[in-house]
């Protein structure tokens, strides 16, 4: 069965229909790219229709682009891989170009045949950019669609004309924040915005009804009528040249440098604006090849979309296991962190009990979902109506009888064995037999929770981040008890609020913590050093780190870190790896100097809780070395340093999949995205390279920095990470 197949009306009408065969959501194919063109040439050849209208079969109108017709445009290509990918593209530009001058004449532009897009649903990246080819573009009145670019949050940007479109549509300003951003907002919002053109309640009607009475005027694009100025100005006009100034400016301000995908956006813009509309489709094609051609764009893609995609869907389920979906949830604890999990079990429609010891401090739980619901309704992205159905899924109180039927319990109490084991057993004898518990649990190795439970093997960890509804990532720790079922109720839940899940195996601080606390510790320990503390913050963000070490350390508490440290000397006895990071956080910590939280931190900060800069204090106890390191050496301390890391979590079989490490660091703690991930990383700059550095930085160091036995392997025999673990691999061999 065909992607797009055609039906010519009596009226005259040709509707053009998308709708990809099995699947729920339209892709553009390389195939249906083809079948497109010839429905075009068929429909502008055929002198019984007056005019096309393209729309989908589906409840959306498309979700993008498939990104293996990209791949094999490369891999087709041999040893011209850029070529065979500008080739490709241009091709695309070909039959977009063919729909946008509709057969018109090209001196007079008369003589066309009118083409609108009507959208049911969703348009996203290609499913944006060939409505943006069509005179018109009408879209269903309907609130759950989002229209936009989303590119650029993959490491990619708009290349089938959509950056060239834009802009000269809305300007360089007002297309910044769909291209720049990835912003996908409402049909009545793009519209306002001028993405579209009509919000209808029957988009084909309407369609059908433009088409039958456009004149030769409405055909014809603004940048291809005389006279058309950009809007905003181009670049050198006197009002432009402050546009894409300041777009330069944004864009480094925000990117730091790190993402290659915004600056050659912004080099496509710039250099598009100045020449007339067909060189720039090319100059768009060329910096988008450019951008595929580079490893960021490769690793990004495979992170962010295919392996996270992956993971959403089940990749790493136990396979044998019943459907798990949650309907009743004991959320143990409304503090932040309770709290967060019961606003989001209850936007996804489970029934929630949250328990706290007494009805007044579960009730503040509760109110914590209307708090936020409200914030919701005041940004017009919540209703009353929405407010009442979320909360009133929602019971809060101190009587544990009330998690009698719960499927799943998540407990969120004072991270305290004692304590947690207490409520285990208190829980246990009030829930189902059949019912999974689970801790969130930041630290606490799951397998010695489990021991206060009578049946282990229901019995796993659920480890989110905080704030709970923003962040994207929850970690999955199995004990070693744990069975498929607890695994498999575990990977349900989190597909039911909507969040990317990676499962591990017990370790202490399993997998993202392990890798998050040397990050940190590597940038107080350079303090100590007589490191600038700017130079460490600002070697991070130029990273693509969303946060320095030292900024991250005030914003989760200096305390926790401290807290955190004498636990684990505790464990670990003589074990425990002396440093001088702990000296710094226990002296900071006397001084009252806890964080953001405190006002005072690494930094100072005004009433208010606003940074003011760096604390002059270190300078006395820690003198500034008179020679800075290189900004070179910093970040590689930095980058290595969670890297290592997370090698010795796959080398030890905490993690089984190096999707799930890659996937589960850019989510979690924001590792460097445009790297793909600590794994892509390393296969981006090469393990040999990787393993000779990393010696180079234990001999100057320390041992932390000592290459695992992996890495060392792979070095000497020139392996990459992706092609010796296969994606399905369970174990590093």
């Amino acid at each position: 069965m065909a992607d797009f197949t055609m039906e010519k009306g009596s009226d005259g009408v040709a509707i053009i229909t998308w709708d990809v065969p099995g699947a729920s959501m339209n892709v553009m194919r390389a195939d249906a790219l083809e079948e497109l063109n010839a429905a075009i040439d068929d429909a502008l050849g055929d002198d019984a229709v007056k005019g096309i209208v393209i729309t989908s079969g589906k409840k959306d109108f498309a979700g993008g682009m498939d990104l293996n017709v990209l791949a094999d445009m490369k891999n087709d290509a041999g040893d011209e891989p850029a070529q065979g990918l500008f080739d490709g593209i241009m091709d695309m530009h070909g039959l977009l170009r063919k729909i946008e001058l509709a057969g018109m004449d090209p001196k007079t532009k008369k003589g066309g045949k009118p083409i609108a897009a009507a959208l049911p649903g969703t348009a996203a990246g290609i499913g944006l950019e060939l409505p943006l080819a069509t005179h018109r573009i009408f879209v269903a009145n309907n609130p759950k669609a989002k229209i936009g670019l989303p590119e650029i949050m993959v490491g990619i940007f708009p290349g089938a004309g959509g950056t060239t479109r834009l802009v000269r549509k809305l300007g360089a300003m007002g297309a910044s924040p769909f291209l720049l951003e990835g912003k996908m907002v409402s049909p009545d919002k793009a519209k306002g915005a001028g993405l579209i053109d009509e919000v209808v309640d029957d988009p084909v009607a309407a369609a059908k009804e433009w088409v039958l009475n456009a004149k030769d005027a409405d055909l014809v694009k603004p940048w291809d009528a005389k006279g058309y100025k950009m809007p905003g100005g181009t670049p050198y006009h006197p009002a432009g040249f402050m546009t894409f100034l300041g777009a330069g400016a944004m864009v480094h301000g925000k990117t730091k440098g790190a993402f290659p995908a915004a600056k050659a956006l912004l080099s496509a813009v710039y250099e598009g604006a100045q020449v007339p509309f067909d060189t720039a489709l090319k100059v768009e094609a060329r910096w988008f090849t450019n951008i595929l051609m580079n490893p960021s764009s490769s690793a990004m893609i495979r992170s962010l979309f295919l392996n996270k995609e992956a993971l959403e869907k089940g990749a790493v389920r136990p396979k044998d296991v019943p459907d798990q979906r949650v309907k009743k949830i004991g959320v143990l604890g409304a503090g932040m962190m309770g709290s967060g999990i019961a606003l989001v079990s209850a936007q996804a429609g489970m029934e929630v009990v949250l328990i706290d010891r007494d009805d007044e401090t579960a009730a503040r739980g509760k109110a914590y979902t209307e708090s936020f619901m409200d914030k919701g309704i005041a940004r017009k992205k919540a209703t009353p109506e929405k407010k009442e159905q979320v909360l009133a899924q929602i019971t809060a109180t101190s009587d544990l009888d009330a998690l009698k039927g719960c499927d799943l319990i998540i407990e969120a109490v004072f991270e305290d064995p004692a304590v947690k084991a207490e409520m285990t057993k208190k829980v246990e004898a009030v829930i189902p037999e059949d019912c999974i518990f689970a801790s969130n649990t930041s630290t606490l190795p799951i397998t010695e929770l489990a021991k206060a439970s009578s049946r282990p093997e229901q019995f796993i960890g659920i480890h989110f981040f905080s704030p709970v509804e923003k962040m994207f990532l929850v970690e999955i720790i199995k004990g070693k008890e744990t069975g498929d079922r607890a695994v498999a109720k575990s990977l349900d839940y989190v597909r039911q609020i909507r969040k990317t899940p990676i499962v591990v195996n017990d370790a202490r601080f399993f997998y993202c913590n392990r890798c998050i606390i040397p990050y940190v510790n590597e940038g107080a320990r350079m303090l100590t050093e007589g490191v600038a503390p700017a130079l460490i913050d600002h070697a991070a963000q130029q990273l693509g780190f969303p946060v320095g070490p030292l900024q991250l350390t005030d914003e989760t508490s200096i305390d926790l870190g401290a807290k955190i440290a004498r636990a684990t000397k505790a464990a670990m006895g003589d074990a425990y790896p002396e440093s001088p990071v702990d000296d710094m956080l226990f002296w900071m910590e006397e001084q009252g100097r806890l964080g953001r939280k405190s006002k005072a931190g690494f930094f100072d900060y005004d009433e208010k809780g606003k940074r003011l800069g760096y604390w002059d204090g270190f300078d006395e106890k820690y003198p500034r070395l008179e020679e800075q390191p290189s900004l070179q050496e910093v970040q590689d301390r930095l980058m290595f340093v969670q890297v290592l890391e997370a090698v010795r979590a796959l080398e030890e079989g905490v993690l089984e999949d190096i999707r799930e490490g890659d996937v589960g660091a850019i989510l979690a703690w924001g590792f460097a995205p445009w790297s793909g991930g600590p794994f892509s990383w390393l296969d981006m700059i090469g393990t040999p390279y990787a393993a000779e550095r990393c010696q180079e930085l234990t001999d100057k160091f320390g041992e932390r920095f000592t290459p695992p036995a992996l890495l060392k392997e792979m070095g000497d025999k020139g392996q990459s990470f992706y092609k010796r673990f296969d994606p399905e691999a369970k174990a590093a061999a």
